[in-house]
C-alpha cells in the first residue's frame, strides 16, 4: 500500500514536469519564429563607402606612343597609399579592356601595394625595414618616394618591347603625380623584390622623377 502523501508527492512532481516541458516548448517555439522572421536586435553597422572624387589618369596609347590626361571619377580613400592604389588599379583595369588604347593583361589586381617613403637626394633604393616602416596610410610630410608593388603575374604577362614597356612605367609615374603632387620619385618591385625589367626592357631598378614624367596632353613623354 503506497503511502498518501507519496502519491501527493508523485502528482506535484508530474505536474511540474509537464508545466515545465511546455513552457520549455512555447521558449523554442517563439525563438524559432524569431529565427524565421530575421529579427536581430544587434544593431548594424552601415558599409564604408569611400567618397567619389575626381583623379587624372595619363592613359597610354600604343598607336602615338602618347600618354594623354584622362579625367574620371572614383571613389577614393582618403588615406595616401591606399589612394595611389585605388588610382593605379583602375588604370591597369583601363589597360585590360578589350578596346584598351594599350593593352595590358592584368586589370587592377596588378597592384600589389603602393608604401610612401620621404624621397632622398639620391634616389636610392629603400631598405626592406624602412618599406615595412613606412607610413603608407598617414599624411605624407614633404617630397615622396613612391614604392609601387607590381605582382609577378603583371610582369611576366606584360608584352615585351621598350616601347610598350616603357608607356607602361611612365603612366604610372604620371598618374601618381598628378593626383598625389607630394609624390616626387617612383621605384618598383615585384611581389616585393627588386626586378630588374618589366618585361626585358623598361628598366626597374632605377628611381623615376615623377615630375618628369607627365607630359603636355597628347605629348610623347
Amino acid at each position: 500500500m503506497i503511502p498518501r502523501y507519496q502519491t501527493i508527492l508523485f502528482v506535484v512532481l508530474l505536474l511540474a514536469s509537464v508545466s515545465m516541458g511546455a513552457f520549455l516548448w512555447q521558449m523554442r517555439d517563439k525563438a524559432h519564429q524569431r529565427m524565421l522572421a530575421g529579427e536581430d536586435s544587434a544593431p548594424t553597422a552601415a558599409p564604408m563607402v569611400a567618397p567619389a572624387q575626381q583623379a587624372t589618369l595619363y592613359v597610354a596609347s600604343d598607336a602615338d606612343n602618347t600618354l594623354t590626361a584622362e579625367p574620371l571619377v572614383l571613389p577614393l580613400p582618403t588615406s595616401p597609399g591606399p589612394r595611389a592604389r585605388a588610382i593605379l588599379g583602375k588604370l591597369m583595369d583601363l589597360y585590360a579592356a578589350p578596346s584598351a588604347p594599350h593593352p595590358v593583361p592584368g586589370g587592377g589586381a596588378s597592384i600589389a601595394q603602393v608604401f610612401l617613403l620621404p624621397a632622398t637626394a639620391d634616389g636610392a633604393a629603400p631598405t626592406a625595414s624602412a618599406i615595412a616602416a613606412s607610413g603608407s596610410n598617414g599624411q605624407p610630410n614633404g617630397p615622396q618616394l613612391a614604392i609601387v608593388n607590381l605582382t609577378s603575374g603583371f610582369a611576366n604577362g606584360h608584352p615585351s618591347g621598350l616601347a610598350t614597356e616603357s608607356l607602361t612605367v611612365l603612366s604610372i609615374c604620371a598618374t601618381l603625380h598628378a593626383n598625389l603632387p607630394f609624390v616626387t620619385q617612383v621605384r618598383f618591385m615585384v611581389d616585393g623584390a627588386p626586378r630588374p625589367t618589366l618585361a626585358g626592357h623598361a628598366d626597374l631598378a632605377r628611381t623615376y622623377l615623377a615630375d618628369q614624367t607627365a607630359p603636355t596632353d597628347g605629348t610623347r613623354p
